[in-house]
């Protein structure tokens, strides 16, 4: 298979990852759960799990650094934590369902949400925007996805930190599709910032794994248990990380993403990005040559990070990946969780999105570019043979 459906999940680890998981499955017990071997080697691997994640994302303390299920898990986290009852929050026009379907949920409680006018790849458009909106209404909470996981479009959230700081508002961020391949030091961030990853993506761990990464300030729980600490008392714990992580922590998971995140700082995130920068460019190219087919990348833009998005005039997008399948070559298609980056774009129908990884070679996004012009690429018109030539011919 040429797997280019990365964005959703990186289907190949690196070996280490592999190995580790499997470790951790015969070695591991309940982290917080006694003094024993078994108990202390799950802590070890959790620990150094926080370490690895604080190094890449420059924070100087790894017990800011919550291990969650996902990143939808991160956010739901983060949102509700930091949104009351009447309050109002503000967000890009290109956010997934991971942001919106909370939102949707905290406008029964009267939250009013506001979402600023985000036109893709013009991120000076996004940043008057959200100054716009910020200087009209000082909002609770600022949500800002870093990179569009349907356009692949990055949105200025160092600019939009430093506004954020100004008027003292906390903004929550979504790097589930810049995570492992774009530079985010959260220890340099001027606001209350807290950033929101899936594990299983651009930091190459197993799935069921996320993090969220807090700058500052603390957050209220969204769920309550057992944590191994405090256990006399019936309120949860009031430090990190232990306040965030109800129950048994994922400890396997945790060896496994420790691994993937030390495999990306092994790697050195500029080479990953120019990587996926040269690949993305090769395939726009090859699809921009192809008659009926768009792809949603101005020209003049520099190739997004890891992604891109096209259509094919008269065709369905799922039905491009569907016929694309037939050939070994997995992307994804149609709305990709986030109806309002297609609103903002004018996308009704979707697109089909293809996304590349550490592992993605070029011949595998020249297959894609093949298999796409071969797919619809009109039939040649079927050879009429002539009633006595055919009788001629079965004598």
């Amino acid at each position: 298979m040429i797997y280019l459906d990365n964005a959703a999940t990186t289907m190949r680890k690196p070996p280490s990852v592999v190995r580790a998981v499997s470790r951790a499955l015969t070695v591991c017990g309940g982290a917080g759960r006694g003094g024993h071997a078994a108990a202390m080697k799950a802590a070890e691997y959790i620990y150094a799990c926080r370490c690895e994640a604080a190094a890449l994302f420059g924070l100087r303390d790894p017990e800011r650094v919550i291990l969650t299920g996902n990143a939808t898990h991160a956010l739901n986290i983060a949102i509700k934590g930091l949104v009351t009852p009447g309050g109002d929050v503000l967000a890009s026009g290109l956010e997934h369902n991971a942001v919106m379907r909370p939102f949707e949920k905290l406008k029964s409680a009267g939250v009013t949400v506001r979402i600023a006018d985000t036109p893709i790849f013009d991120p000076e458009a996004a940043l008057t925007s959200f100054r716009r909106e910020i200087e009209r209404k000082r909002p609770d909470l600022v949500v800002c996805i870093h990179v569009s996981n349907v356009f692949g479009c990055e949105l200025p959230v160092r600019e939009i930190d430093a506004l954020c700081a100004g008027y003292d508002v906390p903004l929550v961020i979504d790097a589930s599709q810049s995570a492992g391949i774009l530079h985010l030091d959260v220890g340099n961030f001027s606001s209350r910032v807290y950033v929101c990853m899936p594990g299983h993506k651009g930091l190459y761990g197993p799935q069921g794994t996320g993090l969220l990464v807090c700058a500052d300030g603390e957050l209220p729980t969204l769920l309550e248990g057992g944590t191994g600490s405090n256990s006399t008392i019936l309120d949860m714990p009031d430090f990190l990380p232990d306040r965030l992580e109800a129950g048994t922590q994922n400890s396997h998971g945790a060896a496994g993403l420790r691994e993937g995140i030390h495999f990306v700082r092994e790697k050195g995130l500029a080479g990953i990005e120019r990587s996926a920068h040269s690949l993305i460019k090769r395939t726009a190219d090859g699809l921009r040559t192809l008659p009926g087919v768009t792809v949603h990348l101005p020209e003049g833009i520099g190739p997004p990070p890891g992604l891109l998005s096209f259509t094919v005039e008269g065709k369905l997008p799922e039905d491009v990946a569907d016929l694309l399948a037939t050939r070994g070559i997995a992307v994804r298609a149609g709305m990709l969780c986030a109806p309002a980056a297609h609103r903002t774009a004018g996308t009704t129908q979707g697109t089909v999105r293809l996304s590349v990884s550490a592992y993605t070679k070029p011949s595998d996004v020249d297959a894609l570019v093949e298999g796409v012009g071969d797919s619809f690429r009109p039939c040649p018109p079927r050879q009429i043979i002539p009633h006595d030539i055919l009788i001629k011919m079965c004598i």
